[in-house]
């Protein structure tokens, strides 16, 4: 069943947010209202079982990805609320239940009912439960970071059911198994014109060599890697292996997982220090976003997260890093081919969307991860300018004509809208 009314607490939440923003935020505070209301009135649909499903907006599925940032400024309002709690800890449950059934899929249907994406898809395992594929690193990250930041949150432990162990040791063992992709079976071909929606040499991907971290085979953009260790999913791969060591030392005693989970961790991060960093056209040292183990690097960023820019957001590391500031820099600069600057706003956007598209998710993020109040309000003020008169965040928007965007009902943007407010008032999840 779907909410047909908002629950009181987030009513009251969102008049709290209503008077912080005051009269001189009143544009922000329309679209946050329309932004928080419209995930919970138009995505979440609650399961019989007691778990929860949720809609990436004009898709018919749900992504293991995008459900965790969906509900994640609602942890706040949880801490207080067991209903709000008993919706997102259903969300972890479902999460967990989609991975036993297939951890190299990014995306599912709410029934075995057999649709997807695309059903000539090539790949190794089929089932009616799979909406897509397409084997990403973060798809696996999410959906821990989601039931530790609940845990934190709330206290709640029963996320942590039999469905979320045989998950977490899933995922160790293909994270494991990523390593030296030469021993996987996973591969993905797809018939299509876009190179980037499938995968080269025969389903498998381009070359690598071991590094210590973990093999992708595509982007949080679902748009497929050229070199297979993606660093900034590397880097959520450490702090999410280190929820799951605390929840194996913890809540769920389980010392052999807790080890795996350490042991993959340390070299992982090892893999980021050794293989991830690359030089700008300074000469100085930044993070690459792609790397192959074999000498090539990519210097980019893209606009889905988990990105470069959102690391310390992800908790790999702290805002005044050194490579870091120095790698954001690099970025936020059209040194990044995906860096765009128009008379409307300038900003990250992707090889997913046309040039010159910025993506709201993107301008969110660097606001999030910035450390200046008056950046954030200029974020903000561009986000709230930049709607097209929806009151509603989009995929992507043209710099120069922001009424030309993508994907009108896009809940992870609305959401990551919500949560750059929240944190301009100093609201944040715990993590």
């Amino acid at each position: 069943m779907t909410y047909q009314d908002i629950p009181a607490s987030v009513s009251a939440f969102m008049q709290r947010m209503d008077d912080l923003c005051g009269s001189g935020h009143r544009a922000w505070a329309q679209v946050f209202q329309e932004a928080f209301a419209n995930t919970l009135l138009t995505t979440v649909k609650r399961q019989d079982d007691g778990t929860t499903f949720l809609l990436t907006g004009d898709i018919p599925a749900m992504w293991l990805r995008d459900s965790t940032a969906q509900v994640r400024p609602y942890l706040v309002i949880a801490q207080d609320d067991d209903d709000l709690a008993d919706m997102i800890a259903g969300l972890v449950k479902r999460q967990f239940a989609y991975i036993c059934i297939d951890p190299y899929a990014n995306a599912f249907n709410e029934t075995p009912s057999g649709a997807s994406w695309d059903p000539d898809d090539k790949s190794d395992f089929h089932s009616p439960w799979l909406w897509e594929r397409k084997y990403e690193v973060d798809s696996l990250c999410y959906p821990i970071q989601l039931a530790w930041l609940l845990y934190r949150n709330t206290g709640r432990t029963d996320q942590f059911n039999n469905d979320f162990h045989e998950g977490a040791r899933k995922v160790l063992d293909v994270f494991e198994l990523e390593q030296d992709h030469s021993r996987s079976p996973y591969f993905f071909i797809r018939d299509t014109d876009l190179p980037t929606d499938t995968l080269p040499m025969e389903g498998r991907g381009n070359p690598v060599a071991p590094t210590g971290m973990t093999w992708s085979g595509f982007r949080p953009s679902d748009d497929s890697c050229t070199y297979n260790y993606l660093v900034p999913s590397n880097m959520f791969t450490v702090v999410a292996l280190g929820y799951l060591e605390e929840v194996f030392q913890g809540p769920l005693k389980d010392p052999e997982l807790a080890g795996r989970a350490r042991q993959l961790k340390e070299a992982i991060g090892e893999g980021i220090s050794r293989y991830g960093v690359t030089r700008n056209s300074a000469g100085n040292h930044v993070y690459a976003y792609e790397v192959d183990g074999l000498g090539e690097a990519s210097l980019m960023d893209d606009s889905n997260i988990p990105n470069l820019i959102s690391a310390p957001y992800l908790g790999f590391c702290g805002i005044d890093d050194p490579i870091y500031q120095e790698t954001r820099r690099t970025l936020l600069s059209p040194e990044n081919p995906y860096y765009y600057e128009g008379s409307h706003a300038k900003g990250i956007g992707s090889s997913h969307t046309p040039p010159n598209y910025v993506w709201p998710i993107a301008l969110a993020m660097q606001g999030l991860t910035t450390g200046s109040k008056a950046e954030q309000e200029e974020i903000l003020n561009t986000l709230v300018a930049t709607d097209a008169g929806t009151h509603l965040m989009h995929e992507g928007f043209d710099v120069n004509d922001p009424s030309q965007y993508t994907r009108p009902w896009f809940s992870w943007a609305n959401m990551m809208f919500c949560e750059l407010a929240m944190d301009y008032f100093d609201i944040r999840v715990r993590r």
